[in-house]
């Protein structure tokens, strides 16, 4: 059995904050934790990421860092990560909030305990994924051995790769929501194409797009009035969008 696989999917665990320091402005806590059987049918398996941290991790050379952002938005990076790290429960990290609103906002967020869960961001690596057969409901799980690290958010409540999409609830609904979803990737697309800002920027737009198409192909799939529709079928694999045809395309 494969799993269907998007370019940008997120999980949510509920994990306790291990240390606020008010003083320093840093946060410590577990963004995932290992050989644990989640709502998605996952089981992160110890090393998963491993290169993720090593090419994008707080001691890499690239500018393209793993993020700490707030409800996995690219326009709302709440500090950085000056530690990730694997132990034997999870993905260990520590962020240091910054001096901007939002990062005042989300100090305050910690000492309140209004953020309690924290969310990672991601892609899904084929062959890095397999299916373990049991006698459970289900028929099995699957193992995750790897994945490729994007961010990781500080969320206000349990948070999954449909949040703000299966709220959909009627068929008005959902084509105001697709045409919003479109409207913010065209300004990103258009953003994009006209190179300005540094490659952090850069990269931040990247990213957005890939989240934005990952929640319109979602999205194209529910049934305003069955929330089961985005459920994927087992061995249905998910294709990204051509989007380097849309923007070939605009610059005509």
């Amino acid at each position: 059995m494969e799993k269907p696989i998007k370019s940008y999917s997120t999980k949510a665990q509920n994990l306790e904050i291990k240390d606020l320091n008010e003083g320093s402005r840093e946060v410590a806590i577990y963004l995932a934790k290992f050989n644990n059987l989640d709502s998605d049918n996952d089981i992160i398996r110890p090393g998963a990421f491993k290169k993720s941290i090593s090419e994008r991790g707080p001691n890499s050379a690239t500018n393209r860092k793993i993020a700490f952002l707030r409800y996995h938005n690219w326009e709302k990076q709440i500090g950085r990560f000056t530690e990730l790290a694997e132990d034997e429960n999870g993905l260990f990290a520590v962020g240091k909030l910054g001096n901007s609103t939002i990062g005042n906002d989300a100090l305050n967020d910690y000492k309140d305990g209004i953020i309690r869960e924290h969310s990672i961001g991601f892609k899904y690596i084929q062959d890095k994924i397999r299916f373990v057969e049991t006698d459970n409901q289900g028929g099995g799980y699957f193992e995750v051995l790897e994945v490729a690290l994007f961010e990781g958010s500080a969320v206000t409540f349990g948070a999954n790769d449909e949040t703000n999409v299966v709220d959909v609830s009627k068929s008005e609904d959902k084509d105001a929501k697709i045409d919003k979803i479109g409207a913010e990737i065209d300004i990103v697309v258009k953003a994009i194409i006209n190179g300005q800002g540094t490659d952090e920027r850069q990269y931040s737009l990247e990213m957005k797009l890939k989240y934005l198409n990952a929640q319109l192909l979602t999205l194209a799939k529910i049934d305003p009035f069955n929330k089961q529709s985005i459920k994927s079928e087992p061995n249905e694999i998910i294709v990204p969008f051509d989007w380097n045809a849309v923007i070939k395309g605009i610059n005509g």
